[in-house]
This record gives C-alpha cells, structure tokens and sequence, in this order.
C-alpha cells in the first residue's frame, strides 16, 4: 500500500510549487509565516516548518529583520534526491535549456558491464550534454543507458528531462543512484565546453542510477561548474558511531 504523504510533505510541495511559478521571482520576498498558515489553512508552528524546510534546502533564504526571501542565482544539487535539472533550473528562476553534442548506440565496454550488470556487447545509448540555465553551460553530461530499456531514445527526447522521458513514455520507475563526489580541475577540452578556463575547478560526479528492484539503467560521469552549483545536504542529529561511508583518496 503506498505511503500517503504528511500534511507538513503536502504543504511544502504545495510552497515548491509555487516557487516554479511566475509569482515569486528570485530576489523577491516570499510569503510569511502568518500567511502560509491563512493561505492554507494550517497553523503558523507547521508553516513556520515548512519554510525552514525550503531555507535548509536552499530554495529561499532569510534574511534577519526583513524576511524570507527567494533564493538569487545559484543552481543546488540535492544530495538525497534524484531531482531533474529542468525542475530546479526553473526553481531558481532560470530558463533551462540543453544542447545534445552526441546520442549513438554501442557496444557496452568491458569497464563498465559491471557497474550496469550487462555482458560485454550488450547495447548501450551513449549520450553526451551540455545543460544550460539562462543560455549559460553550467553542466557537462556524458552518459551510458542500457538501450534494451529505452530502445527508441532520439536526439529530441535527450533535450529534456531524461527521468521525465524514461518514467512516462517507458513508464519506467527510477529508484535512486550511487554516486561519488568530488572536486576535479578542467581539462582544456571540458572547459571549452563549459565556457570557462582550463583548469578551473569543478565537481564530478560519477553515478549508476536504478530502476526498480536494483536494475541498472545509466552510468554517468557528470561536471558541474562550481561557480554556478552549490551542494546541499540536511543533517540529523548527532548519533553513535557508525561505518565509514566513503574512502581516503
């Protein structure tokens, strides 16, 4: 039976969503505790919450003596969703766009039919990007999908959002990916497509996301422009000591 989400989850939905739209632009102030909780009927602790909420996850920032305001040009990468950069491009008041450098089928390389769980030859879509906010290239994408599971996959769908393509068209169900993060410099050949000098710092990412029951779908190696992109993550409290979760380099 699926999890009906809380009052407090519905209520920061409801905010997000008008985020998106053309009510709030960045830099402007956003509504106020007392009229979150008159707006929707709730009481002013739960909206009071609910703002929090969008303040940790950087879609707005207070300002101490004038407000909650809508967070200004910075792009953020959440760490504990798989969210489209369609979506939060527009949450942050920029128009996203994407330029498709490449879209060919090949045979999936011995380096990475682990990670996917294929034989050797098994075909994979190899996809490479440029996602752009305000006509502006802010990441540069180079991915493998497992082509069995998206057979029909053009040029035209990669110029959007791939979770929205693979969850309606192939009504495919994306469960979550593994990821590992870190700072690289870039080399001339990515910093020509970036629009930035070679050497420049940036954030890589290398995932494999899933489907449903841990079925690989793509593998990517994945360059943010740190001047554009901040990481954001919640923490919970303090608790007992636990296994390490990453690894000296």
């Amino acid at each position: 039976m699926a999890k009906t989400a809380s009052f407090h989850e519905q209520l920061i939905d409801k905010l997000r969503k008008l985020l998106r739209s053309r009510q709030f632009v960045p830099g402007a102030k956003f509504l106020t505790e007392r009229e979150i909780a008159e707006r929707f009927d709730t009481s002013r602790p739960t909206a009071n919450k609910a703002l929090s909420s969008l303040v940790s996850t950087g879609l707005l920032e207070f300002r101490q003596g004038a407000g909650t305001f809508v967070r200004e040009s910075v792009l953020d990468y959440d760490l504990q969703h798989l969210v489209s950069f369609t979506e939060k491009a527009k949450a942050a008041g920029k128009k996203p766009g994407t330029q498709v450098i490449a879209l060919q089928k090949l045979s999936a390389p011995a380096a990475l039919t682990q990670a996917l769980n294929v034989p050797p030859g098994e075909p994979l879509f190899y996809l490479e990007r440029v996602r752009l906010a305000d006509g502006q290239p802010v990441i540069y994408e180079r991915r493998h999908v497992v082509a069995r599971f998206c057979a029909g996959m053009t040029k035209a769908d990669a110029k959007g959002s791939l979770y929205g393509f693979w969850t309606t068209k192939y009504r495919l169900t994306i469960s979550g990916a593994d990821e590992s993060i870190r700072a690289v410099n870039a080399s001339p050949a990515q910093a020509l497509v970036l629009g930035i000098k070679p050497n420049n710092a940036c954030l890589l990412v290398i995932a494999t996301g899933f489907m449903e029951g841990g079925i690989p779908l793509w593998h990517e190696e994945t360059l943010y422009r740190s001047d554009a992109y901040e990481f954001l993550n919640q923490l919970g409290g303090v608790s007992g000591p636990k296994p390490a979760q990453g690894r000296m380099r």
